[in-house]
This record gives structure tokens, sequence and C-alpha cells, in this order.
């Protein structure tokens, strides 16, 4: 089958009073669909395109870099959930749809929901994949220790010791062990092109910024799980698809389950642990097409 058309716009965003350099990926014609990519140390965009390359069939896929994160020098600004609030804001006014599709992995989904309650109309459908709220280590240790992880973010942001810190734990054998950990489910699949691959995205000049604040719990947009599931509960979204790995860790796949059980949303069930839309994009999107059809 021939691959849709792809190119890509590059945007500067007005975020909180600083320019954003945005790129953003435009692959495929119709109906307009926003693939929002996750938010970690080794997430960009391009993690959206196979997913993209499939949908583009039907939709005309629209997937920007999140401020701080992707495969390109990432811009200095603060990294705080105000700041991808305002993100989302400043990319629907210069990208207005309206979207047939807002389609979002892991932590991009709450942000993904917040901006649909606030620009009512803009998005016929939401797809949240492997959606979470809570940072890695906020998740595996509790909210406890949350004085301690604000030292450890301080740590990496710090000139010297912190791009030190930062290098040692972006190495390609952690990523590598990282994703065949929780990412990916099936470790064969981790191979070395692709962890040469996440190991440039972790390389790209202030890197470290983004990844401090995420796997800290700085980037979490609540603090207490009923907090989102009331951001599900409001009026006015339009309906929402939540795809659940069969494979997702158990903490992440616990918060996964407990969204679904409130009773706002769509399941579905998809192959795969915490990045499916990478590792299975053929079962993701027949999934997205099935469930908003």
């Amino acid at each position: 089958m021939i691959e849709p058309a792809h190119s890509t716009r590059g945007f500067q965003l007005d975020v909180l009073e600083r320019k954003v350099p945005t790129p953003c990926d435009i692959v495929g014609s119709g109906p307009a669909a926003l693939l929002l990519p996750a938010l970690s140390s080794i997430s960009a965009r391009a993690e959206m395109r196979p997913l993209a390359k499939i949908l583009g069939h039907d939709y005309r896929c629209l997937i920007p870099d999140w401020p701080g994160f992707g495969n390109h020098p990432r811009s200095r600004i603060a990294m705080e959930p105000e700041t991808f609030h305002a993100f989302m804001d400043s990319l629907l006014a210069a990208l207005p749809g309206p979207y047939a599709i807002g389609i979002a992995a892991g932590h991009a989904g709450p942000y993904l929901v917040a901006a649909a309650r606030r620009h009512p109309g803009v998005f016929d459908r939401l797809v949240l994949i492997a959606p979470t709220w809570r940072g890695p280590l906020p998740t595996a240790l509790g909210d406890s220790r949350r004085g301690w992880l604000s030292g450890i973010r301080k740590a990496i942001e710090l000139p010297l010791l912190g791009e030190a810190l930062y290098r040692i734990n972006i190495s390609p054998p952690i990523i590598g062990r990282m994703m065949r950990a929780h990412v990916y489910a099936d470790p064969d699949h981790v191979t070395p092109g692709i962890i040469a691959d996440k190991h440039a995205v972790t390389l790209q000049p202030g890197g470290r910024f983004g990844t401090a604040a995420f796997v800290t719990g700085g980037l979490d947009p609540f603090k207490v799980r009923k907090d989102f599931l009331a951001l599900i509960e409001a009026a006015g979204l339009p309906p929402i698809l939540v795809l659940r790995p069969e494979r997702a860790p158990r903490r992440s796949g616990a918060e996964m389950d407990a969204l679904i059980a409130a009773g706002h949303v769509a399941k579905a069930s998809v192959p795969g642990a915490l990045s499916p839309h990478e590792e299975y994009p053929g079962e993701v999107a027949a999934a997205i097409l099935a469930g908003i059809r």
C-alpha cells in the first residue's frame, strides 16, 4: 500500500510570553486528527508516525512535539503543568481544527482532555492510549516521597552535576533495559536500531530539564486520582475511548482500570505495554477506527 503524504511544518508558538519552536508532522489527508506523543525521556513526535501512516489513509494527522521534548534542541521554558496547558491553547490557536479525533499517548492524555474541556467543539472524539496522570517515580514510590523527588529534580537541573547524572541514566544499555521492562511488551522488539533512535532523542540540548520534571512528577497535572476522574466526568466532553494495553505495568494498569471502571469512557484492549502505538500500530489503529465508527 502506498504511504500517505508526509510533510513537516515549523511553528513559533507563544507560550506564557515565550516563543516555543514547535515542529509538526503532517501525514495523510482527510478530516483532521491531532496526535500527541507521550511525555518521557525518549518520547518524540516520531513515535506517532507508524500510527499516522495507517490513519493517514483516512485522516490528515498532525503530530507536534511537546515543549522540552522531541528530537530537536529544546526550548528553555518552565517545565510545569501550566506551561503544557498554555502550550495546548497556543497550539489550538495556530491549528484550530476542528478535529475529527484527538489522540494522546501516556501523560499527554490528561492535557488533551483538559484542552477539550477548555475548547468545546474542537474535537469530535478523544482517544487515550495507555493514559497516565502521574510520573514514573511518584507511581513507583508513592506520594510520601515528593520532597525527596523534588531534590532529585533539582540535582538533575544543576549545570554540571545535573548533566553528568542525566547522561549516566540515559545510556543505551539503560534505555534498552527500560524499554524491555515496561515500554514494549516483547523484548525482541527492542532492537539496537530502536535503542539508537531513542538515545538520539535524549542527546538533544536541554533534554535533561523535561526528563527531570517528568520522572519526578513535576509535569503531573493532578496530585490525586480523584481529580483526574473528575476531569473525565465533566459535562461537555466529547466521547472518550481508552486503549488499555494488555501488558501495562501493574501500577499504571491499575490507574487505567480505575479510569475505565468509573464508567465515563469506552474501552478497547490492545497488545503492548506503555507504548502500544509504537510497538503495535496496526492493532492500535484498528481499535481506534473500530471504536469511533
